[in-house]
Parts: structure tokens; sequence; C-alpha cells
């Protein structure tokens, strides 16, 4: 993460609920430093456990390229690959129906133990939840158009997982929630 990264997240403010959350992180470094900064941001007393199963959706051979770059490289082999939906995988790398199978037993955990979780991890990662919530396929574009920086709230209980509320922002203008005694 860049220092403008570091201003941009110092300056988010999460929903109150967020507060009373239990908070778990990948373990990749970029999440951990934006799980720090939240905290120190929110005064939040509680520990930021660590997850390995929220880390990104690995890219294989092309993590680091751009989709556009991708699609300029691969030509209509991209676009072959990229219909495959759930199934898309890059040389070496997992699929998104890899990373629901990697997160579903976590997700149990959740549901089982009834506790709200604030979970800080990956686009690839999030829209893996996404599709499992809403039964989306990837093979064309999802219902709800997912913002970055934004929090993204499922629901979990014995019946499943389910999409909540969208795109909550993470804006600078809203009061600080005040963290517990």
């Amino acid at each position: 993460m860049n220092d403008e990264g570091r201003a941009i997240v110092g300056g988010w403010t999460l929903p109150e609920s967020a507060m009373s959350a239990r908070w778990v992180t990948s373990p990749l470094q970029r999440c951990q430093e934006t799980a720090s900064i939240l905290r120190h941001r929110h005064r939040f007393a509680g520990t930021i456990g660590v997850e390995t199963r929220l880390v990104e959706m690995s890219f294989g051979e092309w993590e680091g390229r751009t989709l556009q770059e991708l699609r300029s490289i691969h030509g209509p082999a991209m676009a072959e690959l990229e219909g495959s939906g759930l199934d898309f995988r890059a040389p070496g790398g997992e699929s998104p129906r890899e990373v629901q199978t990697r997160l579903t037993p976590w997700l149990e955990e959740i549901a089982n133990a009834g506790d709200d979780v604030l979970a800080i991890t990956h686009k690839g990662v999030i829209r893996a939840l996404y599709s499992l919530a809403s039964g989306w396929d990837m093979r064309t574009k999802p219902k709800d158009r997912l913002a970055d920086g934004a929090v993204q709230m499922f629901a979990i209980d014995g019946g499943g997982l389910r999409t909540g509320r969208l795109n909550i922002a993470l804006r600078s203008d809203v009061p600080l929630a005040r963290a517990p005694a």
C-alpha cells in the first residue's frame, strides 16, 4: 500500500456495527495494514484475527497483469476463458469456484458461532462471496456492481449465505463510532 492508499483508508468511517463485530483479515500485507489503520482510526480495542482462507484468489502466471493487458495478449482465447464464469482460471491459478470451496468451511464456522464478522479481504474473494450469496454464475455482469472502498454486507445462518446491504460508503464525513470501553 502506498501513501495515497494509506491516506484514503485513514479517512474511512466504518459502519457502527463494525465496532461490535469480530475483526479478521487476509494474511496479505495490504489487508493487514488496512486493518491496522482502521483499528487506530476507530480506536478498536478488540483483537484482529488473521484468516488464511481470506487470501486473494490466485491469478497464477497472470499475477500483476491487468485484464486489458491479458485481453490484448490473448485476444479471442481470453474472451472464451472469461465466458467460463465460476470456472475461469489463469494458468497456475485458482478459479472463483475454488475460492468458494475454500471459503465454505469458514462461512459454516461463522454461521454456527452466530458472530458478526468484519472481514478485511480482497476483491476476488468478495466477488466469490457475492456469487455464492446471489447465485450469479460470473458469466454475465452481476446484478449489483460491487464498489471498491465500500463495505459489502452478507448474512449467513443455517439457511445459507445471502446478500445484505451492498456498497455501504466508507466516508470520512460520518462521525466516528466510539470504541468499546
